[in-house]
């Protein structure tokens, strides 16, 4: 967690507060400040600056009807853990004068409690349950920074960019679902800036931790489910096999090497289980069912560079399918079929598809993209289209 000044572990919150209004104000009139914001701060008032916020502004977004937020409640993965969430921080919310909130992935408040004294205050600033708080909506804040960051973050006083927000720390870190590692929101505690204690930091850090553990208990009492109900319908089956969930978590495994996950499957859509080769998921109740396809299932491929937008259509025995490509993918997917068997590098993709080999960071993200388009039908290291797979390229002319 980006932290604090040194000043910020001594009993002067009021001189530190003040020194940091004199930074804020000579940053924002472009004078030069008595020392220079911390990292943190420095990068969040520069896109806060280039999104045009006003520092002397507050909250100007409606915030969502009742109805709204909870049907946003009921939608997020956070309502699974919002009491390991808040329980540890709520207990001293009273003694210590601060606000609990939690965020949706987008920094909208989903949940707020704490002293009533404070609530007051912050319904006045416009911090209440339905309120937007990103970077965007109310300048450079501990939630929306967190967001921005993908970090924990710790802001005192007129670090906050919109001067209403002065009086105020602010104390955020994200959480992220431990199943797939999607994030689920930002945890919060803020209160009267010189009511600051170094204590804040661990007890929010705490608060994630335990949510996070009671979503991996979740997870594996799902697994667990999903194991026994597929038990019975297993009992005829055989062969190696594996059943996963939507995420490719593995719940149940025959005749193959322990492992904890796969590929997340989709319907139509080959997946690459080492020791069973390209196989096509089943659906199995809740799960998938993975297992190899009798005998040898040629995936035969046509890209079609012809049509607007670029077509791939698959057929793999009984099954077909067929997906719309962006210009990049199948350029990529075209430039991984020229190449053959052996596969090719990120360096000569590079060159093909940029003219140069310095864009090999774009390649490989571009080239994640693409797999998670077409699934297991290409593959890394060297970059390539996967045996057992033909694919024919139409081009104009």
């Amino acid at each position: 967690m980006a932290r604090l000044p040194a000043m910020a572990s001594s009993p002067d919150l009021a001189g530190l507060a003040r020194n940091l209004v004199r930074v804020h104000d000579a940053v924002l009139s472009g004078a030069q400040p008595p020392q220079p914001p911390r990292r943190v701060v420095e990068r969040s008032w520069h896109r806060t600056l280039s999104l045009g916020v006003d520092p002397e502004a507050r909250s100007r977004h409606e915030p969502l009807s009742a109805a709204e937020i909870e049907a946003r409640r009921r939608r997020s993965r956070l309502a699974l853990v919002i009491d390991e969430l808040r329980a540890p921080l709520l207990a001293a919310a009273d003694a210590s004068s601060y606000l609990v909130v939690v965020t949706d992935a987008e920094g909208t408040v989903l949940w707020r409690d704490g002293a009533h004294r404070v609530k007051s205050h912050a319904d006045a600033l416009g911090f209440v349950e339905g309120a937007l708080w990103t970077e965007g909506a109310v300048g450079t804040n501990a939630i929306g920074t967190a967001l921005v960051e993908g970090a924990p973050v710790q802001l005192f006083s007129a670090e906050h960019f919109e001067r209403a927000q002065a009086p105020w720390y602010c104390t955020a870190e994200p959480i992220h679902d431990p199943i797939d590692g999607s994030l689920l929101g930002v945890v919060d505690v803020s209160g009267p800036a010189l009511t600051l204690h170094p204590a804040i930091r661990a007890l929010v850090s705490a608060s994630v931790q335990l949510a996070t553990a009671r979503l991996w208990r979740n997870h594996g009492e799902g697994l667990e489910r999903l194991r026994r109900a597929a038990e019975p319908l297993l009992a005829g089956v055989n062969g190696p096999l594996l059943v996963v969930d939507d995420h490719g978590w593995v719940a149940a495994q025959r005749g193959l090497s322990a492992r904890d996950r796969v590929e997340a499957p989709q319907a139509d859509r080959a997946v690459a289980v080492p020791e069973l080769g390209l196989c096509l998921p089943e659906r199995l109740g809740s799960g998938w069912l993975i297992r190899p396809t009798p005998g040898r299932v040629v995936f035969t491929s046509v890209l079609d560079l012809v049509a607007t937008p670029a077509m791939l259509e698959v057929q793999a025995g009984d099954s077909s399918w067929r997906m719309s490509l962006s210009p990049r993918h199948a350029q990529l997917l075209a430039a991984l079929s020229q190449a053959g068997p052996a596969g090719t590098s990120a360096g000569e993709l590079s060159r093909q598809l940029f003219g140069d080999a310095d864009h090999q960071v774009t390649v490989r993200a571009e080239f994640s993209r693409l797999r998670r388009a077409v699934g297991a039908l290409v593959a890394g290291n060297p970059y390539r289209v996967v045996d057992g797979v033909q694919l024919v390229v139409h081009r104009a002319g």
